[in-house]
């Protein structure tokens, strides 16, 4: 989802220079909005990085939550195409990536580490147009606003909001090829808020009682009980169900842990609070039709962080045995917003997840 707001007010001074920098932010055009002047075929980006060594401002802490922070990186390049990330998969290898921007373009590459393990750079990146059913690229329109992603055997998995749906693409040829598939989504389309719709996207384990099967999370799209519609997309167990929803939180992605337990990023802006970020981790074997699901949070950031708007969410075990999660973030294309990737490491992989 394109949201109005940058936290560069956040990192310069008090709330009146954070809410000045909103205001000033709104009158700036969204991401999307002048697609048309960035699109071309993609290709080779430079991306430079800033390393990121404290998650909290002024704090050598690490420890937040169930989360340890290890490092993270600020992404800029002079290729125009890049920002407005809404999600990332790691391949295999934990190096390489596939992500999506929500302008319809695929951002493909690798990370670089230094001697220590720590994030230190991106290489081998490349951005290239999404193609759609009819074999054109629409970057920058509603119809290509990609927001989830997910790798399955040989295949990706895209979710779309406003023209909603879950497409996926040959994989390796999903670059150079429209989709082969899409998937049934057992929400009413009326139920599908135009901008807040099919924001996360997940594989469930081969081992789970979901048996590998495609879950979706909505962002904003609610109940008559204010809860968030999902579903499994198929399987034995396909049918909706929702997620209970606090506060002024979205969610904005989610990643399956190999136990079956569902990890949901939620992000926050508003003019009180300010931006946050917290991810809560839900119970597996409560997936099931009809179901209303809850979890418990473990971990949450606020303004006085290094954090944007969140995005993308992803983990794998590292050489070590230990999980590691790797957050991203949309930037809107704005001056006053960052693409940033983050790295913790999961603390409490045995925690059950319930409240």
């Amino acid at each position: 989802m394109h949201l109005p707001f940058g936290n560069g007010g956040c990192k310069r001074g008090p709330v009146v220079a954070r809410c000045l920098g909103i205001m000033a932010l709104l009158a700036l055009p969204l991401a999307g909005c002048d697609a048309e002047d960035r699109a071309d075929d993609g290709g080779p980006a430079d991306i430079r990085t800033t390393v990121i060594s404290t998650f909290k401002r002024g704090s050598g802490e690490t420890q937040f939550g169930a989360l340890e922070f290890i490092g993270g990186l600020e992404l800029s390049s002079d290729n125009a195409l890049l920002g407005a990330i809404s999600a990332i998969r790691f391949r295999p290898d934990q190096q390489h990536f596939v992500s999506v921007l929500d302008t319809g373009h695929w951002l493909t590459g690798a990370i670089v580490r230094d001697d220590k393990g720590r994030l230190k750079g991106i290489s081998e990146a490349r951005i290239a147009p999404m193609i759609d059913r009819d074999r054109g690229t629409d970057v920058g329109t509603g119809g290509m606003d990609a927001e989830g992603l997910a790798l399955r055997g040989d295949h990706i998995l895209v979710s779309y909001e406003q023209h909603h749906r879950v497409d996926t693409y040959p994989d390796p040829g999903f670059e150079i090829s429209p989709p082969d598939d899409s998937l049934p989504i057992p929400i009413p389309r009326v139920e599908l808020r135009s901008n807040r719709s099919l924001e996360a996207l997940m594989i469930a384990p081969q081992s789970s009682p979901l048996a590998g099967a495609a879950v979706i999370v909505t962002e904003d799209s609610l109940d008559e009980q204010g809860n968030m519609f999902a579903a499994v997309l198929e399987g034995p167990l396909q049918g909706r169900f929702t997620v209970r929803r606090y506060g002024d939180f979205d969610v904005s992605d989610g990643v399956f842990l190999s136990d079956g337990d569902l990890l949901l990023l939620e992000r926050r802006f508003g003019l009180v609070h300010g931006l946050g970020v917290r991810i809560r981790r839900i119970a597996g074997a409560d997936i099931k039709p009809d179901a209303v699901l809850d979890g418990k949070v473990i971990f949450e950031a606020g303004s006085g962080y290094q954090i944007d708007n969140m995005e993308g969410l992803d983990v794998f075990r590292a050489a070590d045995g230990s999980l590691h999660l790797i957050m991203v973030s949309d930037d809107n294309h704005s001056i006053l917003q960052r693409s940033l990737m983050l790295e913790f490491r999961l603390r409490d992989e045995g925690a059950a997840g319930r409240n």
